[in-house]
C-alpha cells in the first residue's frame, strides 16, 4: 500500500495547471526557441501560443522540452508542426510566433491513461492514483480504426489528440512508467510490486478483439507483453540509465526462468 499512496503523490505533482511563461528565443532555422522557469523536466511537451489581436490567440506548434539549465533556469523548446485542430475544409495562416508569445506546458498532463497487463493490476492502479482516467477501451477502439492490435506510436499519438490524454503510464515487471504521450519521454519511475496472476494482450482491456489490418507495421498481434514496451520506452529514452536497469534485470530474469 506504501508503493501505491506513493503513485498518488507522483500524480499529483506532475498533473498540476498548466505552466504558462513567455517565449524568450525563437529559431525557425532550427526549430527551437527558449524560456525561463524556475524547473522543469525534459520531455514535457505542450504549445507555442501566438496573440493575433486582444483577446485572440492561436496555437502554432508543439513544444517539447529537449534541455534545460538549472543555472540560467532557460529551458530550449523543440518545435513540431501542431497537428490537433487540423481541418482541410478550413483555410490556414502564416503567422509566426515573435518574442514575448506565450508557451503553455503540461497541457492535458491531468488525464491519463494506463497500459497494464491485467485487470486487477489495471484496477489497483486506477483506483489508488488521483487522475482523470481515459479508459484503455477508447485506445483499444483506436487501434481497432487504424488495424493495429500491435500499438505504434503513432497510435499513441492519435490518441492523445482525439481525447486530449497528456500523460500514459505503463506497468512493467512491478514498475510503473509515467511517460508524456506526445513525446514519450520517460517523467518518473516508481516501484509497484503488485501480484500479475494473468495477462492479456496488448493490454487489459474489455474490447474482445482488436482488427488487425492485412499487412504492415502493427498489423501483428502482440506475442510478448514486457518485451515489447520495454523496446518501445528504450526507443524514446535510450539514455535513462534506471529504464536500462530494469530491462537488464528483467531480462536476466527471463534466462533464469
Amino acid at each position: 500500500m506504501r508503493y501505491l499512496f506513493l503513485l498518488l503523490i507522483i500524480a499529483l505533482g506532475l498533473s498540476g495547471s498548466t505552466i504558462k511563461t513567455k517565449l524568450l528565443s525563437i529559431d525557425y532555422n532550427t526549430k527551437t526557441a527558449t524560456i525561463k522557469l524556475d524547473k522543469v523536466d525534459v520531455g514535457v511537451s505542450g504549445f507555442l501560443v501566438h496573440a493575433l489581436a486582444p483577446n485572440h490567440t492561436t496555437i502554432l506548434q508543439n513544444v517539447h522540452v529537449i534541455a534545460y539549465d538549472k543555472n540560467t533556469k532557460i529551458a530550449t523548446l523543440k518545435m513540431k508542426k501542431f497537428n490537433g485542430l487540423i481541418n482541410n475544409a478550413l483555410p490556414s495562416g502564416t503567422w509566426k510566433a515573435v518574442v514575448g508569445d506565450s508557451v503553455e506546458l503540461v497541457f492535458g498532463y491531468s488525464r491519463s491513461m494506463l497500459i497494464a497487463p491485467s485487470e486487477n493490476i489495471y484496477h489497483r492502479i486506477t483506483k489508488s492514483v488521483q487522475t482523470q482516467w481515459v479508459h484503455i477501451d477508447i485506445f483499444a477502439t483506436v487501434l481497432s480504426y487504424h488495424g493495429h492490435p500491435t500499438p505504434l506510436k503513432e497510435d499513441f499519438d492519435a490518441m492523445n489528440i482525439a481525447s486530449s490524454v497528456g500523460l500514459l503510464f505503463i506497468y512493467l515487471d512491478q514498475i510503473l512508467y509515467t511517460v508524456d504521450i506526445k513525446t514519450f519521454v520517460i517523467l518518473s519511475i516508481s516501484e509497484a510490486p503488485l501480484v500479475q496472476d494473468t495477462l492479456q494482450l496488448p493490454f487489459y482491456s474489455r474490447v474482445e478483439k482488436i482488427e488487425a489490418n492485412w499487412w504492415g507495421e502493427g498489423s501483428s498481434e502482440l506475442e510478448a507483453y514486457e518485451p515489447y514496451y520495454f523496446g518501445l520506452l528504450k526507443e524514446y529514452n535510450p539514455l535513462n540509465k534506471v529504464l536500462i536497469e530494469n530491462i537488464e534485470k528483467f531480462e536476466k530474469g527471463q534466462k533464469n526462468d
